[in-house]
């Protein structure tokens, strides 16, 4: 029990933050989204990024956004496949403040980004 407990533990401190030249664009995403509670962040292999704001009932609460620093559009593979699913690196939600509970971060996580098998 006590592993299982260090496990979450450890799980809750690797959780994905928003990074420095991210939180701008989250700014701004959620400025003109009043009904946003957060915003998804899916991180590509390629370096691109998409984002969009989201409601509380988990429903998108802005248009999507893709992007990639530094650079004055999206990468060519980009182009082409509109950032396929498959060469996802990292996604999560970044809340806004005060972040809904518990529960509903999870059923929002759920509904926005799928959920994965439990692996032991």
């Amino acid at each position: 029990m006590a592993k299982k407990k260090k496990a979450l533990k450890k799980a809750k401190n690797n959780a994905l933050v928003a990074e420095k030249n991210e939180e701008a664009m989250i700014e701004g995403i959620l400025e003109g989204s009043p009904d946003g509670i957060g915003v998804v962040i899916v991180r590509l292999e390629c370096g691109c990024k998409k984002m969009a704001a989201v409601a509380r009932d988990g429903e998108p609460a802005s248009k999507l956004i893709m992007y990639r620093d530094q650079a004055e559009s999206i990468c060519s593979k980009c182009k082409k496949d509109n950032g396929d699913f498959m060469r996802v690196t990292e996604a999560f939600i970044h809340w806004t403040e005060p972040e809904p509970s518990d529960a509903t971060k999870e059923k929002i996580n759920a509904k926005v980004l799928g959920t994965m098998p439990a692996t032991n």
